[in-house]
């Protein structure tokens, strides 16, 4: 037990058995368990009506499309009333009603301490000062709440959102959008859209909610507020204010929704350069194409440079215009304001003797009384011209996020328009592999035109077939070999009967259902994120692993059978996490996918070129033990030495025409005579470089006999 839970905390979750998964987080001096379930299949469908692809023609604005393309991705960040996302907003609106009002207490109560200070008043202001104290602590507690729920809000956010866009991304077959989505639905660098774009939809959207919401709620209330001491011209002028700032502020702004759809794209272009150097690193060395790597690069980071240099240089007419608004036009038009009713509402004391002692009293109540009102209405008016720059600002920060929704709903209506693929025939077909008048050729896109970087194909684009009208059957034991020059479509067969591929025409492909029924090994070996073990499992994991009742020691004989039994004593164990791609050999990567085959066993093994850095000796061995498992092999190889572990071949003509040719090889005798002419030619083609050494040694001959002559 202690080594299964050792083992599941270094996969990082375990699998229940509904299914889901619970991630194992270290906590403290514990571990806390964070349950992940899947979306349900039945949300993603009901979502996909809320997704319709958007025009190409659509640019980035605060418009219809706008409001639809963020209520449909709000649905996803906030299911239900009853989620925590809601339960944050709630609590975050609750915080943001109470520092309104805060200020508005705090601003009368700053007019009333300085008018007890005039009217030397020690008492009152005393009392005005404890209550200044009083109200310090919930203003300060509700500052750091909003701050603290904003992050929150956003974490949560993305967190739904992620989860929703993995599963939706990541899907099986039938629909392999990971597979599909860039030659089918015309969308590059998914991972910018899903990692960068999620998370500044995410900060922008909890930044835009207070930063409105607030401003709003302040501008109202204060605005009720002081319509108490300006009267109804103070108020008017106060509106006309409003109205007069938003005027010129909105013919000032410049598209910034559009410029930040834009800077996201170079970002994703520039960061995907980057991840392509590393993905790519020792073939770039190996040509050393390190120059040629640093010029496309540095050309991708100055797109990225003169289009954020071209915004900065936008702004600055902008902000100029907004800073002046804003702060000094606010300023001027708020002392005018005040002085309102101080100016229009003034009394003359007339027949009140000078030095008569009612008379100093009045006007020292009447100088107090005015102090409180213009220091309670300067302050509310300075809140409310903070408040009303908030909520100009906030135009400008609704058309990035404009810029940054409608970046999102993209993928998400690209992922979720993608037709599924038409699912193999699996009932009574678990004993062989079936084509019928099948056409095999490279898919055509499967969406109209969006907004996304590449254009749509003509209306009149199809697919371009390879492999026309194929049919066969293949049963247990029948080893077929696909074979024919380069280009003429040997994988693309793979392709249709792993289901990554539609098949063309009219025709059906037939096979048995699931991995177990047919395991493909493509000619490009992959290392997992992981563990030495996790590479022999793949795509198990662990807890899988562990649910088949395989030990360690099954997997040393399958090590063994692959010639790979010194890996788990050269790396340090069955435990040790290395980045596999650049620890092993080319050799040793593709040994490490018929150690997969062997560990699955499935009835039906597709290998694409996945011998060809292994040696023919080796090479063999794989393959006799692949028969002797009971697996059927399907090998796609320009080796003729692999023939003879095949009873089928399938050859492919690649002269344009699709045509193919599918002929028995023969007993084992005829195997054995072909084995025999290749030695043959082997031989010869050696006599042949010996031919042409001697040939060069005989012209240096000659040449040197001329030279003496």
């Amino acid at each position: 037990m202690r080594r299964e839970i050792g083992r599941a905390l270094q996969q990082v979750y375990v699998q229940e058995p509904d299914g889901s998964q619970i991630l194992l987080v270290p906590h403290s001096y514990g571990i806390a368990k964070v349950p992940i379930r899947s979306t349900p299949g039945q949300v993603i469908s009901q979502n996909a009506g809320h997704f319709p692809l958007i025009s190409s023609s659509h640019k980035p604005n605060l418009d219809k499309v706008f409001m639809k393309q963020l209520f449909a991705i709000l649905r996803i960040a906030f299911p239900t009333w009853r989620s925590q996302e809601a339960g944050m907003l709630l609590a975050h609106n609750f915080f943001l009603i109470s520092r309104t009002v805060l200020s508005v207490v705090v601003a009368r109560l700053d007019g009333r301490i300085v008018r007890d200070l005039i009217s030397a008043d020690g008492k009152g202001f005393l009392k005005g000062l404890g209550l200044w104290f009083a109200l310090a602590i919930p203003s300060t507690y509700t500052n750091t709440m909003l701050r603290h729920l904003q992050s929150k809000l956003a974490l949560r956010m993305r967190t739904r959102l992620t989860r929703y866009t993995d599963d939706l991304y990541l899907s099986s077959a039938p629909h392999l959008r990971y597979y599909r989505i860039s030659p089918e639905g015309g969308l590059d660098d998914v991972e910018q859209y899903i990692t960068s774009d999620v998370a500044s939809f995410c900060d922008s959207l909890s930044g835009i909610y207070g930063n409105v919401l607030k401003p709003a709620l302040d501008v109202l209330l204060f605005t009720s507020q002081l319509s108490r001491t300006l009267g109804y011209r103070g108020t008017a002028l106060l509106a006309l204010n409003y109205y007069v700032t938003a005027t010129i502020l909105r013919a000032a702004t410049p598209a910034f929704g559009r410029l930040a759809a834009v800077e996201a794209q170079l970002e994703g272009e520039y960061r995907a350069g980057m991840g392509r150097v590393d993905r790519e690193s020792e073939e770039i060395a190996f040509y050393g194409g390190g120059k040629r790597e640093r010029s496309i690069l540095w050309s991708a980071y100055l797109r990225l440079i003169r289009h954020i240099n071209s915004i900065y240089k936008i702004r600055i007419a902008y902000e100029w215009t907004e800073d002046f608004v804003i702060k000094y036009l606010w300023s001027a038009a708020g002392y005018c304001l005040i002085s309102v009713p101080v100016f229009l509402t003034r009394r003359r004391h007339v027949g009140i003797q000078a030095t008569s002692p009612a008379l100093k009293e009045a006007i020292n109540n009447e100088v107090a009384n005015r102090t409180e009102t213009y220091i309670s209405s300067r302050r509310l008016l300075l809140s409310l011209a903070d408040a009303g720059g908030r909520v100009m600002y906030a135009y400008k920060d609704l058309l990035e996020l404009a810029g940054q929704t409608d970046r999102l709903y993209t993928l998400l209506s690209t992922l979720h328009n993608l037709p599924p693929l038409p699912e193999c025939q699996s009932d009574d077909y678990s004993d062989r592999i079936e084509l019928q008048n099948v056409d095999v050729g490279i898919p055509a896109p499967a969406l109209t035109a969006t907004n996304h970087a590449k254009p749509a194909a003509p209306a009149a684009a199809t697919s371009w077939i390879l492999i026309k009208d194929i049919s066969l059957v293949l049963r247990e034991g029948e080893h077929l070999m696909i074979t024919g020059s380069n280009g003429v479509g040997k994988t693309s067969v793979a392709r249709v009967l792993a289901g990554l591929w539609a098949a063309q025409g009219e025709g059906e492909v037939r096979r048995p259902p699931g991995r177990q029924g047919l395991f493909v090994i493509p000619q490009r070996a992959y290392m997992v994120t992981g563990t030495l073990l996790d590479q022999v499992i793949y795509p198990h994991a662990y807890p899988e692993f562990l649910q088949s009742g395989k030990t360690e020691k099954d997997l040393m004989e399958i090590l063994v059978s692959v010639n790979l039994a010194y890996l788990p004593a050269r790396e340090g164990g069955w435990s040790t996490r290395k980045e596999w791609r650049d620890v092993l050999s080319g050799g040793e990567k593709q040994r490490m996918g018929l150690a997969r085959v062997f560990y699955h066993r499935p009835k039906f093994a597709v290998l694409d070129e996945c011998t060809s850095a292994v040696s023919s000796d080796v090479e063999g061995r794989m393959y006799e033990h692949a028969k002797a498992l009971g697996i059927t092999l399907i090998t796609i190889s320009l080796r003729p030495s692999l023939m003879r572990y095949h009873t089928h071949l399938l050859t492919l003509a690649g002269d344009g025409t699709g045509k193919w040719a599918l002929s028995r090889i023969g007993s084992a005798e005829e195997r054995m005579g072909i084995d025999r002419e290749i030695l043959s030619l082997k031989e010869k083609l050696a006599d042949i470089v010996r031919w042409e050494a001697r040939v060069n040694e005989l012209n240096e001959m000659l040449s040197v006999s001329v030279q003496e002559k």
